[in-house]
């Protein structure tokens, strides 16, 4: 059992952190879903009509960004969209990453440092999965 646990918490470390970086594609639709689902709830349409409204919005904003990315010829546009969609990926990393600092070192600086290392390691991915989804539709000469 002494060598079993050790090995069980790296296990749990890289399943939460391939989990992060997974996920990171769809913290701008999460945000959106979930902010958009407690406003529904919030002025009367219940915890059912609220998840739903949520569940719609979050799905609507993915598919608008995938359709965004595949109809908008220019360049720049395309890099704009998807830094709009990394931002938060970004913030989610950062915070995660702080989380989970402050429970392995007591120094406040040292915790930044590791968060501020995490943001951009999940940012990068993300920057990197996003843009993977683009497809090259534009015209030669553009």
């Amino acid at each position: 059992m002494f060598v079993l646990g050790p090995v069980i918490v790296l296990s749990a470390i890289g399943f939460f952190c391939w989990l992060l970086f997974t996920l990171a594609v769809y913290a701008l639709p999460a945000v959106v879903g979930v902010h958009v689902g407690v406003w529904a709830c919030q002025t009367g349409a219940g915890l059912l009509g609220g998840v739903i409204v949520g569940l719609l919005s979050g799905g609507a904003t993915f598919g608008v960004g995938q359709w965004l990315l595949i109809a908008v010829p220019w360049n720049w546009a395309r890099l704009l969209i998807v830094a709009i969609y990394t931002v938060p990926a970004v913030v989610a990393g950062y915070s995660a990453t702080h989380g989970v600092t402050q429970m392995a070192m007591p120094s406040p600086v040292w915790q930044t440092v590791f968060s501020v290392v995490g943001a951009i390691a999940v940012g990068v991915t993300a920057l990197l999965r996003i843009s993977g989804m683009t497809a090259d539709t534009a015209q030669p000469g553009t």
